[in-house]
């Protein structure tokens, strides 16, 4: 069996394709997947040994003007492009996870007659996707409430590195790992693959309290030089880093979580019940507000608005409560619960059922 996996752009839409496509490979599926020159996709995908095809990006834009009237031009361009990628791997299915690439993958299925699944990331459905969801029976939603047609709930697809992780039994791992002491509060900080500096900026101001609270941190900036911090000699470690590629251990070292919401992280750190400060990004639909929601509102992460983030509320609701393991333990139970740890094989199940 052949499938065509279409996502990339950002780790939203690149994460959960890898994680679908190495259930399918467990089942003999041969699998190439499309994207465009400019998405993480160009490094992530042939590192975890997939086939890549490349196509123009189609960039969707949200209101009226220049990128909107070239938009037709470009989609013809990338649909043309898309054509003969499938043309030439035949595949039995297409996927697409949203994004870019998703909309000529889309088209190009519809006009083929070839099979088509859809997933969606978000808890608001992004355009791409409301048209994919018109093509096809076979949607699959990461959140319960997602407003797509025939959409069957089943998750986020995650990294079994992550959905199988045991946060206690690889603590001491953890820290190890990362340079950590072995018994302090200890706060993981990020945001994102490309960082976000209102976090930055707001978490390293407060460096000082936390080290005088006892509080560790490890921190991926994306951009470390947004982080200002002036350690004295006896503190707590704080360590700077732009990005983590063991983010599996970064979970197990970590106590609490500052964070944006996108899809992924709030998939993630749910599912392997680690407390969180949820920090939307600012801009879009407001998706990632909806995302982190369900986790909220059964107990299991704080909400800020990114506007309302600042050295102050570190100080005056992080240090407290990365500190308070009562109020941890209770939080990680809540969330341990909310999201299913499995999707990536519901979804690989959803894809060889419609390609048969």
């Amino acid at each position: 069996m052949r499938v065509l996996l279409a996502g990339g752009g950002t780790a939203g839409h690149t994460s959960p394709l890898l994680a679908t496509a190495a259930v399918l490979s467990e089942e003999g599926v041969d699998i190439t997947c499309l994207g465009t020159p400019r998405g993480l996709e160009v490094t992530l995908i042939p590192q975890a040994g997939y086939d890549l095809e490349l196509v123009p990006p189609v960039p969707l834009p949200r209101r009226p003007g220049k990128d909107l009237a070239m938009m037709p031009a470009k989609l013809r361009t990338a649909v043309k492009a898309t054509g003969e990628v499938v043309d030439r791997i035949k595949p039995d299915v297409i996927v697409g996870f949203g994004g870019y690439v998703s909309v000529p993958a889309y088209l190009i299925a519809r006009r083929r007659g070839i099979p088509l699944v859809v997933h969606e990331g978000n808890a608001i459905p992004g355009v791409a996707n409301k048209l994919g969801a018109r093509f096809t029976e076979h949607v699959a939603t990461s959140f319960p409430d997602t407003d797509l047609p025939h959409a069957t709930y089943i998750g986020l697809p995650i990294r079994r590195e992550i959905s199988g992780l045991d946060r206690a039994a690889r603590r001491a791992e953890g820290r190890a790992h990362f340079g950590l002491d072995a018994d302090r509060p200890t706060l993981l900080v990020t945001g994102g693959s490309q960082g976000a500096r209102r976090i930055n900026v707001a978490v390293s101001a407060a460096s000082r309290d936390l080290a005088d609270s006892g509080v560790q941190v490890l921190h991926a900036a994306g951009r470390p030089e947004e982080v200002t911090i002036h350690p004295r000699e006896g503190d707590p470690p704080y360590i700077v880093t732009a990005f983590i590629d063991r983010m599996d251990l970064a979970y197990a070292a970590a106590d609490l979580i500052v964070c944006r919401a996108g899809a992924n992280t709030v998939t993630e750190v749910a599912a392997v019940g680690l407390p969180a400060a949820f920090v939307p990004l600012p801009i879009g639909n407001g998706e990632q507000a909806h995302n982190a929601h369900p986790i909220v509102q059964a107990g299991g992460a704080l909400m800020i608005d990114d506007g309302a983030l600042t050295p102050a509320w570190i100080d005056n609701v992080v240090i407290p409560l990365v500190c308070h393991a009562g109020r941890l333990a209770a939080m990680s139970r809540a969330a341990s619960d909310i999201v299913p740890r499995d999707a990536d094989q519901r979804l690989a199940a959803m894809i060889l059922q419609a390609a048969r």
